[in-house]
């Protein structure tokens, strides 16, 4: 079992979803959490009670502000000063469609990498500085199966997003390995989440299980389960490689 017992870790977008099962495997495994939310308190505080006051600790920020992901890493370090790993799993779905008018698809395009790429590269490079001061750290970045196969014509920021994540994630590996500063990279597919099966009618649950081979969703618990274990120590040769969890319904 993966003992994460002198483990620190941030988990942005922390209070629900994969975020939440990220938050309680890491804290399942002994480590202690800042969970992230943006406006969910009751969410938040659910998953702290779970974990326990004593090794949980949250903190509010709207990601879609750049000021406030700017105090988000202060904020995070102060509650937890031992602060050694990095999770940035927040994100959000807009639509953009091309025929939309120009003003639309441009503030869904910047909504969308503010919240899903900015804010990350933002939270990653305040991680680099201080895990480059306490000998190194982990930085796990949450990105997408759309990253390599693309994603909806009407949701080409979420998309393009998760692909300048992945790029991300890999130069931080390559760019920083000397300082002991790992980077890994998660892709789900559909995972059975509120924010996904929720906002989906059964038809298109339907569809989207049809195209996976293991015929089902992967579920939030089993990403945290991987996101646990990449916090370890046991997996530093690893460092820039991305994690494919989508049923083999997309096999680079």
């Amino acid at each position: 079992m993966t003992d994460l017992a002198n483990k620190s870790v941030l988990v942005t977008g922390g209070s629900r979803g994969i975020g939440a099962a990220m938050a309680r495997a890491i804290g399942a495994a002994g480590g202690e959490v800042v969970v992230h939310y943006g406006h969910n308190r009751d969410a938040a505080e659910a998953v702290r009670d779970d974990i326990g006051a004593a090794r949980c600790h949250l903190v509010q920020a709207d990601l879609a502000e750049p000021d406030q992901v700017e105090n988000l890493w202060a904020e995070a370090l102060a509650l937890a000063p031992g602060l050694n790993v990095l999770i940035n799993n927040a994100g959000i779905f807009e639509e953009a469609p091309v025929d939309a008018p120009l003003a639309q698809w441009r503030a869904a395009w910047s909504r969308v990498l503010q919240v899903n790429l900015f804010a990350p590269a933002d939270l990653c490079r305040d991680a680099i500085t201080h895990f480059r001061t306490i000998g190194g750290g982990r930085i796990i970045n949450v990105a997408s199966r759309a990253a390599f196969r693309g994603e909806a014509p009407d949701e080409m920021p979420y998309g393009a997003s998760k692909g300048g994540l992945v790029t991300l994630t890999k130069t931080i590996a390559r760019g920083f390995a000397a300082d002991e500063v790992l980077a890994f990279c998660i892709a789900p597919g559909f995972t059975d989440t509120e924010m996904v099966t929720g906002a989906m009618e059964p038809e298109a649950i339907a569809r989207a299980t049809s195209d996976i081979p293991l015929g089902e969703m992967a579920s939030a618990e089993e990403i945290g389960a991987l996101a646990a274990f990449l916090c370890g120590d046991v997996v530093r040769h690893m460092t820039g490689a991305t994690f494919d969890v989508n049923g083999a319904s997309y096999v680079r």
